[in-house]
């Protein structure tokens, strides 16, 4: 059988990063293996699941280039419905079956009658498992009885008391020990499953062939075992990658940023750049690259190079991969990105080669696409003199009065709209061999003249994307 994986996430509020983690890790592996990329809805959570979250879920999934070969907008009729919610009767049939093999049973207890259970095994220092008169074999008879006069009962799985072993592709050999959990409720009173029951069911039906999850679920997976081993299934591979942690070392969290990929999103970090970011919490790169898309890794990824430790999520390290694709990307497609910026007239404005020109210039210092237009602002547009100390000392300088005057007489009578760099050399040329200003004066003089300012980028890069006016009003303004 070809391999499938799936990303079963709970449309109960915006997609996590951790969960787009664990997206991108099922994607990558089914592309490497010419797979299929299923995505399921975890909808049983009735009160909290809306479809409204699965749609902006679904939204950023297709942000990030996690594109699933199979879903509820994209059903294989063999495996259809892709939503939990739709999927009770199928849950219903195994549950049935479950019964009638001896595996489960129908189960009356009250949550008052549970909650004594479990005081008088706190005070008799006994297990805490259910040990409730519903487990009895010679009750089954009474229970079907009472089912057949309209009373409501959970289906509960009778737990063998026995050793399981899994052997995982992060975690290694795992072994969970005989009465490590007691009989456990497969479906409620109401019809609705739980998680460790639909989940197997989901998995089985659908040919899943790969589960690759977070470690959170690894206590949760000898449940799983148990109902695949009562099925007749067999499981599929496991793969527990590790949890992300903020600085504390804790579980991530709000406290340690965003945790939404949707706020990723509004803050104008790069799909491509969480892509990269999230791969390299949990898994390495072989050749030792941290920077790369995901399409340059999909021939290469491979469950085995998953970490077992836990990965530190570093929104500083975030940042700079960010900045890295900024510096990576094509200038044709930068200038797509940041047209689409609010405070952008000016750029759109401009000619193809200005905008190449201000781009080679200003990606190699940013991490957003938002600082470009903030940079081309504060540099190019602006004509606000701050008069700092150090600006203060070259204008007192002799030869800098010198140096506005004839800069001042060619900048009033130039006829284009931007200097050229050409232009801008000859201007140098005569304040050092007609005026006789050379070294720091010489620059530096230049520099306060054109752009108001002590220190910044190289003239011959900024003054050529400045436009005229902007340096007659800043002369103006030392004057």
């Amino acid at each position: 059988m070809s391999t499938r994986v799936r990303f079963a996430p709970s449309p109960t509020g915006y997609l996590h990063i951790g969960g787009a983690r664990t997206a991108l890790y099922n994607y990558l592996f089914a592309k490497k293996t010419n797979g299929t990329f299923v995505l399921r809805i975890e909808d049983t959570d009735l009160e909290r699941s809306k479809r409204e979250y699965e749609e902006l879920q679904r939204g950023d999934l297709k942000w990030l280039g996690l594109i699933h070969d199979e879903g509820p907008d994209k059903p294989n009729p063999k495996y259809a419905p892709y939503r939990q919610s739709e999927r009770l009767e199928i849950y219903m049939k195994y549950g049935l079956q479950l019964i009638e093999s001896g595996h489960a049973y129908y189960d009356f207890t009250t949550d008052a009658e549970l909650e004594a259970m479990k005081e008088a095994a706190q005070e008799e220092g006994a297990d805490q498992h259910y040990n409730g008169i519903w487990k009895k074999p010679e009750m089954h008879a009474e229970a079907l009885k009472r089912i057949a006069a309209g009373e409501k009962a959970a289906i509960r799985f009778r737990a063998p008391q026995k050793d399981y072993q899994l052997k995982d592709h992060v975690k290694g050999d795992v072994t969970y020990p005989s009465g490590m959990v007691g009989d456990f409720v497969i479906i409620r009173s109401n019809g609705v499953p739980v998680y460790n029951y639909c989940c197997v069911i989901d998995d089985w039906t659908m040919d899943i062939t790969h589960v690759i999850r977070g470690e959170d679920h690894l206590n949760n997976t000898v449940r799983q075992l148990m109902i695949y081993e009562a099925l007749g299934a067999k499981a599929p591979e496991f793969a527990h990658v590790s949890l992300l942690i903020g600085s504390d070392r804790q579980k991530l969290s709000k406290r340690h940023g965003a945790t939404s990929v949707n706020l990723y999103r509004e803050e104008h970090y790069l799909p491509e750049a969480m892509n990269n970011y999230l791969t390299l919490l949990g898994w390495s790169h072989p050749n030792e690259v941290d920077i790369f898309d995901k399409e340059d890794i999909q021939g290469i990824f491979d469950i085995d190079r998953f970490s077992a430790s836990s990965a530190m999520y570093d929104l500083e390290k975030f940042k700079w991969v960010n900045g890295q694709h900024i510096k990576k990307m094509s200038n044709d497609k930068l200038i797509a990105l940041v047209e689409e910026l609010p405070g952008t007239e000016f750029f759109k404005a401009q000619s193809v080669e200005w905008k190449n020109a201000a781009l080679d210039r200003y990606k190699q210092d940013v991490h957003f696409t938002t600082d470009i237009p903030k940079l081309i602002n504060e540099q190019i547009l602006s004509t606000e003199i701050e008069m700092t100390d150090a600006l203060k000392e070259i204008l007192s300088w002799e030869t800098t009065p010198k140096i506005i005057d004839y800069i001042s007489s060619q900048v009033e009578s130039y006829g284009a709209p931007f200097i050229s760099e050409a232009d801008l050399n000859n201007w140098m040329d005569h304040v050092k061999k007609e005026l006789g200003v050379k070294g720091k004066p010489l620059f530096q003089g230049v520099r306060a003249t054109l752009t108001g300012h002590d220190h910044g980028p190289d003239l011959k890069v900024l003054i050529p994307l400045t436009p005229v006016e902007v340096i007659r009003t800043r002369i103006k303004g030392l004057k």
